[in-house]
């Protein structure tokens, strides 16, 4: 799809769920080749569109996500590309053998899409929230696992897992009025990270709704006097390494994720280092050992220390500790 500033406004008022629908709504204007099952999300999915125009490519599971995943790998057992969604935590937990069997072990062609990762299902609790789905999926051997920063980035990821060889989840986090990013096109390439801000004093690594936030704490570190690189890692398993080792000179690595602290982004980065004789402090900021209070996304960020000021924050006092 045509990448334009007007269309990218657009996108980020609509927000990443109905913007994932759109996007598959207008492959499969030129493209034949995909199915979408939903567990019983077709409005939830921004799909309801996409069931008008195509009622015979969009089967509806009903609430069994178990079935929808074994359905998948039938359907992509015959050379079908299936996109199969629900959110997150139904998709990536209850659904957690199938995928493991399906996705990792037969290596079926099937592209999961967990919707309201994170924690953007605020009201709905911690029944709802996404928050373990990153370490989940990271384990399960031969899944790709991508994080997209804005809804210009959900647009690229969905283009590009169709053409992908091979079992993926995709991770949409963000709500309505999702944050932009990307003004403008850029190249997007699954497993090579984006470098957003140059920096000597410190690199941020960051994905999902996360990478808005990190750029909001470099630019108030900024005025502190410390130079941070933000890098966009939207494809945390295969992990750019390549991009890391470009970043071990720095004083401080940081990775900020809306996920646990145990098991995603940092714990991906953390490994990868740990085999390295030379590399810098690592923090990793995200949600804490905890299930966090409900309430608004907002509030929920807060409490998390997620906000851009609260990042900015946590790394100013790591950096004087330091000094």
């Amino acid at each position: 799809m045509e990448i334009k500033r007007n269309k990218i406004k657009l996108w980020s008022k609509l927000g990443s769920r109905a913007v994932f629908g759109m996007v598959l709504t207008e492959l499969a204007k030129e493209r034949d080749d995909f199915f979408v099952l939903t567990g019983d999300l077709c409005q939830s999915s921004g799909l309801a569109r996409f069931a008008q125009d195509y009622p015979q490519r969009l089967i509806n599971m009903g609430i069994a996500e178990q079935n929808m995943i074994g359905v998948a790998g039938g359907m992509a057992k015959d050379g079908t590309t299936v996109f199969a969604t629900s959110f997150s935590p139904f998709v990536t937990m209850r659904a957690c053998e199938q995928v493991r069997m399906n996705m990792g072990y037969m290596q079926l062609n099937i592209k999961t899409v967990g919707l309201g990762a994170g924690l953007i299902m605020s009201q709905l609790g911690n029944s709802h929230y996404g928050i373990e789905d990153v370490a989940i999926m990271r384990c399960i051997p031969g899944i790709t696992v991508v994080s997209p920063a804005d809804c210009a980035e959900i647009v690229k990821s969905v283009e590009a897992v169709l053409d992908y060889k091979g079992p993926v989840y995709i991770r949409l986090t963000g709500g309505t009025g999702n944050p932009t990013v990307y003004a403008d096109d850029y190249e997007f390439s699954i497993g090579k990270a984006n470098i957003l801000r140059e920096g000597k004093d410190i690199a941020i690594i960051s994905s999902g709704t996360m990478v808005y936030q990190s750029l909001k704490a470099a630019e108030m570190l900024m005025d502190s006097g410390i130079d941070s690189a933000v890098v966009n890692m939207h494809t945390i398993k295969p992990i750019d390494k390549c991009c890391i080792d470009s970043l071990v000179d720095h004083k401080l690595i940081v990775t900020v994720e809306e996920h646990s602290v145990i098991g995603g982004l940092g714990s991906a980065v953390a490994e990868y280092l740990a085999a390295k004789p030379k590399k810098p402090l690592q923090i990793i900021i995200g949600i804490e050992d905890m299930f966090p209070k409900a309430g608004s996304y907002d509030y929920l960020l807060k409490q998390c220390g997620l906000t851009g000021e609260q990042i900015a924050n946590r790394i100013m006092k790591v950096v004087e500790s330091k000094n």
